[in-house]
């Protein structure tokens, strides 16, 4: 059968249209099923506490469950190369950890650029690191702790939860800046770097307020600063190292990205629904609790986080002949 030139060039337009219209119908009707928000790192993590945490909010917020499934690996990259190689339908979604901002320098040979291959969502969450040291250790301040590392060369040690995570390029930061030359000694994760910090096998740590602050609290961790700009409400009293050391900053972030591609609106929506939970009294209570500050902003903001701590933790590893394990 022959069609009418009319009809015909009606149908086509139509075809043509249905791509359009089926991405406008997704992004208005999202999520019509769970979505997953993966977590590079193992249950119990701070990146896992706050995926949690968020997840659940959004899940109450959207109407549907945000799953958390935790892919440890390689500092968060084998969530991530997971997040970046799935179809970019908002489904799903990676909890991103500061290692991020570490792992282009670290392993040059990932199979994708995280910068080019992911889209930045929403921030959540900027938490300090605390340098922290051992109580039998005779510092109280930072002053006293690098001259007492400088007048005990290659006596002291930092431990930190892995190669590249927060903790460690706290560690190597201050020592750049300080020339403190504290002896690095990774662990796999922050608790068993803490039970030896405790126990005075290391006597300097650098970890994140989420692990520090019941060590602290209780008296067999003694806080000398936190690594913020700014002073945190978590812990009154406690200076910053920037304080001491001008310009000093390594804090912990958090946020949610998805793959690149994925529907400008499913972005906004994702957006908009994390800074209303970063605003809700019980979420804020949690991050005041963990000292954190919430990061609330636009897409592009987060984006912009991501970019401009890439840069100068590359630098860092680069400066100081870093590799991976």
């Amino acid at each position: 059968m022959t069609l009418p030139r009319r009809k015909f060039l009606h149908l086509t337009a139509s075809a043509m249209a249905l791509p359009a219209l089926s991405r406008v119908a997704r992004a208005d009707t999202y999520p019509s099923h769970p979505v997953r928000l993966l977590v590079g790192f193992a249950a119990g993590s701070t990146t896992d506490i706050l995926g949690r945490l968020i997840g659940q909010w959004l899940s109450q917020r959207l109407g549907q469950q945000f799953i958390i499934e935790n892919r440890p690996g390689a500092g968060g990259n084998v969530a991530a190369e997971e997040m970046i190689k799935s179809t970019p339908d908002g489904y799903t979604l990676y909890m991103v950890p500061p290692a991020v901002a570490a792992n282009a320098a670290l392993y040059p040979h990932l199979n994708f650029v995280f910068l080019r291959d992911a889209t930045a969502v929403a921030g959540v969450v900027r938490v300090p690191n605390v340098a922290e040291v051992n109580p039998s250790l005779p510092v109280k301040t930072i002053p006293e702790l690098i001259a007492y590392a400088k007048a005990n060369p290659g006596k002291l040690s930092f431990e930190s939860a892995g190669i590249g995570t927060a903790s460690h390029l706290a560690g190597q930061l201050f020592n750049a800046m300080t020339g403190a030359n504290l002896q690095h000694v990774p662990y796999r994760g922050d608790g068993p770097a803490m039970v030896d910090l405790i126990g005075g096998q290391i006597q300097v740590g650098f970890a994140t307020m989420t692990a520090s602050i019941g060590h602290i609290r209780s008296g067999q961790l003694r806080a000398l600063a936190v690594t913020t700009l700014k002073r945190s409400d978590a812990l009154p009293g406690v200076p910053t190292v920037a304080e001491t050391v001008p310009g000093f900053e390594a804090s912990s972030w958090f946020g949610i990205a998805a793959p690149k591609g994925t529907p400008a609106d499913i972005v906004a929506l994702i957006n908009r629904e994390t800074n209303a939970g970063l605003a809700d009294p019980t979420i804020k209570a949690r991050l005041d609790d963990m000292g954190g500050m919430a990061l609330t902003g636009s897409p592009a903001d987060f984006g912009k986080l991501i970019t401009d701590e890439t840069e100068k933790w590359g630098k860092v590893i680069s400066d100081a002949g870093i590799k991976a394990e």
